[in-house]
Order: structure tokens, then C-alpha cells, then sequence
């Protein structure tokens, strides 16, 4: 028996201590072989780390774009945003192409007026100084010893006049251009003409025969030679002066395009702000549409009246100054192969309705046809009394120095060589003075016809002032007035 303890209680045996879950060690999952070994069907699948998931192509910033304008669409202020951005767009575009296509133009015409028609003058000036020169030269060989001093100084100022205007034309010309080639050989064939015309002269007061052989052959340089290179340098600037009336003149369809789509832009927005507000006006887009509007007219209106202008300066005055020329030029050729009929006195023939005739004094004939027929034309062309009465004096003139030229030949033909030479380079009742007369009407006539031009030419550059800048000031102004316009709109929505 076992005792209790003192104090006579009851004795209850200590129970055993029970471990708690909490105290029981957590087992490790084991992968024994003996796991390991089922692999078969129904067998726990061994664990595996998820796929990753494909990589999404990266949206380019077009495509983010359309999809923020695709949202910003199916709400009103989104819309307004758009409309208010292609409204600005279209102004500014309407003006930059505008001041773009008029600057263009407004240099083409400036060049018309200060560059082109003068270097075409000039080029004709300088044709008509080297013929002046020869025909000059001709004249004085024929008076021998007893050539004057006016006649003298009309060959050095024919040949100062051309070595000038060469200068001219090459400041204005650029070096590599077919121009510049051809002023380059006229410069350097006109200090050989020169000392041909000197020889010529010394052998001629000498008395010496060979004198008309350097004078003919000086005579050959200049027809063969400097004036077909002086007509070139002619026909070459007179293209470039119809290459910038053809780059003046041509309407600005661009900007008249976007002129009328950003007007028509402009009064679809305002209309629907009409019927989404009833408010019949928005002051900012009332205020695009003006800028607008006035840049169209400022267009259609000034080019209209530059291009009227620049057709007038063609029309009567750089088409009658280009027969003018041509007119001169015949006038001067027809005076040197009337001098040199009487230099050559024969040696020189040519063939003609199979008879042989006199060289010169057949181009003579060929240069009074071209003259008349010059003449014919500038009449046609003036549009006033002020330039139709030099050309009348003129032709006048001509038909004298026909009959004048025909007592001359007549003269020479019977043998009377002294009559015949007083009878073209005498005074009073020669033919010098009826060339002299030509040449003075058709200066006049020249001078009026370049007042006409530069005014006319003036006129239409001054049309185009500042509407280049004016378009681009406007355009800005409407753009901002398209912005707060619907800006103005936009406020509402917050």
C-alpha cells in the first residue's frame, strides 16, 4: 500500500506529461529515391516554375496617338480640342503658303524690273555701241584725211559705250554662265577689232591701198564674230527676262486652296456652335474668319493687279523695246554695208537670182527689209501718240534714205564715185542725214518705251508689297482668334 501523504488526503498519482502539437518537431518532406521512383501514370507530378508570358509588341506613338484621339473623340471637349487644332492648322498653313507663293513671286518680278530688262537693254546696247563703232569706222576710212572730229568721236564712243556696257553685264552675270563665256570673248576681241580699225586708218591717210583690205578685214571680225557674240549675250538674257515674267506671273493656286478650305473650316465650326448653343457668334472664330478673309481678298485682289501690271510691261514695253532693238540693230548694219559698197568698190560679190551683185549692197537691201519690217511692228505696238510719232518720223527717214541710197548706187554704178561718196556721207542731202534721222526717232521711241515699262513693271511689284508678311502676321492673328474661340467653348465644361 502506499501511504498518503501527511495530512490524511486523498492521494491522486501524477499523470504523465502529454507533448503538446506545438512541440513536435515539423519533418522535412523527403525525395528519397524511393519517391523518386514514381513515374508513372497517376504518380504526383514533380513541381515546376510557371512559363513566363510572351512579351507584347511595343505600341509606337502614332498608334497611342489614334487611340487618345479616339478617346478624346466621344467626348465633346475632346472634339472641340480636335476641331480647334485642324482650325489653327489650316489658317496657319492658308498663310504660310501664302507669304511663301507671294515672296516668290515678288522676287521674280523685282528681278523683272532691276535685273533682267536692263541686262536685256544692256545687252541690246551693247549690240548696237559695236555696230554704231563699225559703221563710225567705215565712215571715217571714206573721208580719208578729211574726217571729221564728230565722226571720229563717234567711234570712240561706240567702242567706250560697248566696253562699258560689257563691264555692266558682267557684274551682273554669273561666272559660270553662258553669258559670262560670251562676255569673256567680246572683251577679248575688241581690242584686236580696235587695232585692225587703227592700221586701217594709218595706211589710209597714207594713201596706201591696203588700207581697205585691213578695214574690210576688221569689218569681217566684227559681222563674223563680235556681233553674233553680242546677239547671243542679247538673246540670252532677253530668255532669262521671259523666265521671271513666267515666274511672276502664274496664279498662287495653293494658297487660294487652302484659302478657301480654311474659310469653309471656319464657317463649319462656327455653324455648329450655332446648333449645339444657340449663340450665333463666337468672337474668337468671328476674328479667325475676318483675318482669314482678308487675306484671301488681300491675295486674289494684289496678285490680279501685279499680274495686270507685268502683262502690261510686257505687252507695251518690253515687246515694243524688243522690236525697237531689232530695228536699231538693222538700221546700224544697213549704214556699215552702205559705207563698205563704197570701201570694197566691187571686191566683194555675191550671187543673187543668179546674177552677181555687190556683197554689201546686197545686205544693205536684206537690213532695210528687216528695219521696215521693224518699224511696221513698233507702230503696231504703240499705244500712244507719244510713242507712235518717233516711229512714224522714223519710217519716214527710211523711205528717204531708200531713194537717197538708189541716187548714190546710181552714181557709183556709172562711175561717179566722188558723187556717190558725197552722196552718203556728205551733208545736207545725203544719206547720213536720213540715218542720223532714224537713229534719233528710234532713241526716242526707246526712251518712251522703258518709261513705260518701269512704270507699268513698278506698278505691279508694288501690288505684291508686303503681302508676304502681311499673310503671315493675319494668318498668326487668325490662328490665335481659332484657339481662344474654342477655347471660350471649352471653359463651359469645367
Amino acid at each position: 500500500m502506499t501511504q498518503s501523504p501527511k495530512g490524511g488526503g486523498s492521494a491522486t498519482p501524477p499523470r504523465a506529461a502529454v507533448p503538446t502539437l506545438s512541440a513536435v518537431p515539423a519533418v522535412p518532406p523527403q525525395s528519397g529515391p524511393a519517391e523518386r521512383q514514381h513515374t508513372g501514370p497517376g504518380a504526383p507530378s514533380e513541381a515546376t516554375p510557371p512559363s513566363p508570358a510572351p512579351d507584347q509588341p511595343r505600341r509606337t506613338a502614332f498608334a497611342e496617338g489614334v487611340d487618345r484621339l479616339r478617346a478624346a473623340a466621344v467626348t465633346e471637349p475632346g472634339r472641340l480640342r480636335i476641331i480647334g487644332a485642324l482650325l489653327a492648322a489650316l489658317v496657319v498653313a492658308f498663310g504660310t503658303v501664302t507669304a511663301w507663293q507671294m515672296y516668290e513671286r515678288s522676287l521674280a518680278a523685282d528681278d523683272v524690273l532691276t535685273r533682267s530688262q536692263p541686262l536685256t537693254s544692256e545687252a541690246a546696247g551693247i549690240y548696237s555701241s559695236l555696230a554704231d563703232a563699225n559703221t563710225a569706222a567705215s565712215s571715217g576710212f571714206l573721208a580719208g584725211g578729211q574726217e571729221t572730229e564728230a565722226s571720229r568721236e563717234r567711234y570712240e564712243k561706240g567702242v567706250r559705250d560697248a566696253a562699258e556696257g560689257l563691264v555692266t553685264a558682267a557684274a551682273n552675270s554669273d561666272a559660270d554662265s553662258p553669258s559670262a563665256a560670251t562676255i569673256t570673248e567680246l572683251n577679248r576681241l575688241l581690242p584686236e577689232y580696235k587695232g585692225l580699225v587703227e592700221r586701217a586708218r594709218t595706211y589710209n591717210r597714207q594713201g596706201f591701198p591696203v588700207g581697205g583690205a585691213y578695214l574690210r578685214y576688221a569689218n569681217e571680225k566684227m559681222q563674223q564674230d563680235m556681233l553674233p557674240a553680242a546677239e547671243d549675250l542679247y538673246q540670252t538674257e532677253n530668255k532669262r527676262l521671259g523666265a521671271d515674267y513666267a515666274d511672276a506671273k502664274p496664279y498662287p493656286w495653293a494658297a487660294l486652296a487652302l484659302g478657301v478650305l480654311a474659310l469653309a473650316g471656319l464657317g463649319w465650326a462656327q455653324y455648329r456652335t450655332y446648333r449645339r448653343t444657340n449663340r450665333v457668334l463666337n468672337h474668337g472664330l468671328v476674328a479667325a474668319t475676318a483675318a482669314a478673309t482678308v487675306v484671301l481678298l488681300w491675295l486674289v485682289v494684289g496678285h490680279s493687279v501685279a499680274r495686270s501690271g507685268l502683262s502690261d510691261s510686257y505687252d507695251h514695253g518690253v515687246r515694243s523695246l524688243n522690236v525697237l532693238h531689232d530695228a536699231r540693230i538693222a538700221a546700224l548694219k544697213a549704214r556699215g554695208n552702205e559705207n563698205l559698197t563704197l570701201v570694197a568698190r566691187g571686191a566683194e560679190t555675191t550671187k543673187s537670182g543668179g546674177e552677181t551683185v555687190d556683197a554689201y549692197d546686197f545686205e544693205f537691201g536684206k537690213n532695210m527689209d528687216a528695219l521696215g519690217e521693224g518699224l511696221k511692228q513698233a507702230a503696231e505696238y504703240a499705244d500712244d501718240d507719244t510713242g507712235g510719232q518717233p516711229v512714224a518720223a522714223a519710217r519716214g527717214n527710211m523711205e528717204e534714205w531708200r531713194k537717197r541710197h538708189a541716187s548714190a548706187r546710181a552714181q557709183d554704178e556709172s562711175g561717179n564715185y566722188q558723187q556717190a561718196l558725197d552722196l552718203v556721207i556728205g551733208g545736207k542731202g545725203a544719206t547720213g542725214e536720213c540715218f542720223d534721222g532714224v537713229e534719233d526717232s528710234l532713241a526716242a521711241a526707246l526712251d518712251h518705251e522703258e518709261r513705260e515699262f518701269e512704270r507699268a513693271a513698278g506698278d505691279g511689284l508694288d501690288a505684291m508689297g508686303h503681302l508676304p508678311q502681311g499673310a503671315g502676321v493675319l494668318a498668326g492673328l487668325g490662328a490665335a482668334g481659332a484657339l481662344l474661340g474654342i477655347g471660350r467653348r471649352l471653359s463651359e465644361y469645367r
